[in-house]
């Protein structure tokens, strides 16, 4: 190998390295520079970095179909795009895009709903692996995960995922959500699944400062916060959330499940 080869393959090699210390982002866009930052900042050395530590295993224990893929990128990039189904269906496994840290769902299944298993109450079936409301008074739903199958030295925030019918009544009543983490409980009072609407001739909605209403994702579904915690390393404990409203009789909601991903 002559000199210029040697040099060439030795500022690759230090290229690589640098552009792993960074972020998939930073890799896509040094790919446009030219293109010989394009075969680096595409190269499986650099994405290999980008992918948590375990992804083998993770897809290993799918259940969903097999991931196919030409490329450590596309690999990243399909795992931040598609969710891959773990546990019988019931919880699925993402990327952050820009982080590369973990997100999982903990579907509806996967959840203690209360009165879960009375037809007279909740349905299953209609929305693939998600819970209807058929009526109920008393609305309690709670999750639990293990930190360990976190991405470690970060913070997450568990989210309520869900969906209301055109003909949902009731879940415009403040509710209360509690987070456990370690024996230390967040509670947060005056969520709301829908928005109070408006009363008398003003037309005014009653509102307080401290009042937590749902906002619209991507996908189409709705979110409501239900707290977050930090998971740092080497801890190995369950991290359980709540959700609970007992002021009315309610029906038309579609649930999801409980989702967490960094902050």
């Amino acid at each position: 190998m002559d000199e210029a080869a040697s040099m060439s393959v030795l500022l690759e090699g230090c290229l690589s390295d640098v552009l792993s210390l960074t972020s998939p982002r930073d890799a896509c866009r040094a790919a446009s520079i030219s293109k010989g930052f394009n075969s680096v900042a595409d190269s499986d050395a650099v994405w290999e970095q980008f992918l948590i530590p375990d992804y083998r295993e993770i897809i290993a224990e799918a259940v969903s179909a097999p991931l196919v893929f030409g490329s450590k990128k596309q690999l990243y990039l399909c795992l931040s795009d598609y969710p891959v189904l773990l546990d019988r269906g019931y919880m699925s496994f993402q990327l952050d895009k820009e982080s590369g840290k973990k997100c999982y769902m903990l579907g509806a299944k996967e959840l203690s709903i209360a009165w879960q298993g009375d037809t007279r109450y909740w349905e299953w079936g209609h929305v693939p692996e998600a819970g209807i409301l058929i009526e109920v008074w008393w609305l309690s739903i709670r999750g639990k995960i293990a930190s360990v199958i976190l991405s470690q030295k970060s913070t997450y925030v568990a989210y309520l995922v869900f969906r209301t019918t055109g003909d949902s009544r009731g879940l415009a009543m403040p509710a209360t959500t509690r987070l456990s983490d370690g024996g230390i409980q967040m509670v947060t009072e005056n969520i709301y699944l829908r928005r109070p609407r408006a009363s008398g001739r003003t037309g005014h909605v009653p509102q307080q400062e401290n009042d937590e209403f749902p906002r619209r994702r991507k996908d189409g579904w709705m979110e409501i916060k239900l707290g977050e915690f930090e998971c740092n390393e080497g801890d190995d404990r369950d991290v359980e959330m709540a959700f609970d409203e007992h002021q009315s009789w309610k029906t038309g909601l579609i649930v999801e499940g409980i989702e967490l991903r960094p902050k």
